[in-house]
């Protein structure tokens, strides 16, 4: 196994496989104290990474200018490595059925190359079992290797939030775990380098498997009892951001937000527990009941939106109802499973039109994954109605004058998913508000 001493002074590499929103900004923390190799398998995103350019904004261009990470597409470059951190994304199928075919893909490909002695982590998204059960076997038959003679694995959960400029990764306490006491040794060591909150140390890789995906259930299932009470409020006639605000008084009452909940952590890791719990014969309810709220929230909004646009005598048939947002959340280029999508999908299922402007978004990538096009603000006229989706910040511009100019006629309907604009403003300013 790699030493410590030999990483600081540069004698062995550290390869970061998958450079997206975690694996990037990982890479370029570590090579302020080792040599790293940042490898990737998207030549173009390697090309933009060498021309100093990050597109999903985790690392500043200034940041990127001045790392020492060597960016490349050539696998044969992980030969170079003493430590393979493998930070791919784990998403869920058209089935919500947990996808590991990029983890297997980067396993397989750093099997082929890796040496002798070489230690192996995993960050990416995975249930209990994944990196022992699935990744080292892949490991041994593509490397040739014996595990745990010839190689050893560890397993360091991410905690990257997209966007987040206060949490970042030196600021996150890190998990850290390994095959045996000597890998997990050394990834304290690398980790604890770059990692200025601390490390904890769990006592074994399916305990951090495991403390991944339940850290983001939590957060979901949390958020879906926001969700529900958004439910049960409206039926009320009451406000729900009200309602929050008044229970917040108390000094432990959580605060958390309905919503809709996308991206490639929260509404996506919920799956990798359950999947793994109905196969050991555990049927997880409070789990999945969460999930099936949070899941349901774009059609009902489209629903308010399409009851709305009846009361106020507009045809819903042939109806112009603009969007203002299309990531998965506010101030991020991050498209990966926005569930802004079930709100379009059912909403043209009534013959509307839809029209959708978000300035973090990436057009052609939007394209590319969805179908969907996104159009410059001033294509958002003649409107119906108005949902605002994704409060980016950019949309604070917008003020009441701005947003009566996108509208056919009178009463104007706005739907405000995140209760971003002031209530009482919006409310005196003659539109008719409704608000998750």
């Amino acid at each position: 196994m790699v030493s410590f001493d030999s990483l600081l002074q540069k004698k062995s590499s550290i390869a970061v496989v998958g450079l997206g929103y975690v694996g990037l900004p990982l890479a370029v923390a570590l090579s302020r104290h080792f040599d790293v190799i940042g490898f990737d398998i998207n030549a173009a995103r390697i090309g933009a990474l060498n021309k100093g350019h990050d597109a999903t904004n985790e690392v500043e261009d200034t940041a990127l200018a001045c790392c020492t990470v060597r960016f490349t597409s050539n696998a044969t470059e992980l030969d170079k490595a003493g430590i393979i951190i493998v930070a791919v994304p784990t998403p869920v199928d058209s089935h919500r059925t947990p996808d590991l075919t990029p983890v297997i893909s980067a396993s397989r490909t750093v099997g082929r190359h890796m040496s002798k002695g070489c230690v192996v982590c995993y960050e990416s998204t995975v249930y209990p079992g994944v990196t022992e059960d699935e990744c080292i076997p892949l490991l041994a038959q593509e490397s040739g290797l014996r595990f745990p003679e010839d190689f050893t694995v560890g397993y360091s959960p991410e905690r990257i939030n997209p966007g987040d400029k206060v949490h970042r990764l030196e600021t996150i306490r890190k998990v850290v775990s390994g095959s045996d006491a000597a890998t997990a040794d050394l990834l304290v060591l690398v980790y604890g380098a770059v990692v200025t909150a601390g490390i904890h140390r769990a006592s074994c890789i399916k305990v951090a498997e495991a403390a991944k995906v339940i850290e983001n259930t939590q957060r979901d299932i949390n958020i879906a009892l926001m969700n529900e009470l958004a439910l049960i409020s409206d039926r009320l006639g009451i406000d729900t951001l009200e309602v929050l605000e008044a229970a917040g008084s108390k000094w432990n009452f959580l605060p958390f937000r309905p919503g809709l909940v996308g991206g490639h952590c929260i509404g996506v890791d919920p799956y990798y527990l359950t999947y793994k719990a109905e196969e050991i014969g555990c049927h997880p309810e409070v789990i999945l009941a969460g999930r099936r709220i949070n899941d349901g929230m774009g059609k009902y909004v489209a629903e308010i939106c399409i009851k709305r646009l009846i009361n106020a005598d507009r045809c819903v048939s042939g109806a112009r109802v603009g969007i203002l947002g299309f990531t998965f959340k506010e101030n991020v280029p991050d498209i990966r499973n926005t569930r802004v999508v079930d709100i379009i999908a059912e909403l043209r299922e009534y013959g509307i039109s839809v029209l959708i402007h978000d300035p973090e978004a990436d057009p052609a990538e939007a394209m590319r994954e969805y179908g969907q096009e996104l159009l410059p603000l001033d294509a958002l006229k003649d409107l119906d109605a108005l949902i605002l989706a994704v409060p980016h910040e950019e949309f604070k511009a917008l003020g009441v004058d701005a947003l009566k100019a996108m509208f056919s006629g009178k009463p104007v309907t706005l739907i405000d998913i995140k209760s971003f604009w002031n209530k009482r403003a919006m409310l005196d300013a003659g539109f008719a508000l409704w608000r998750l």
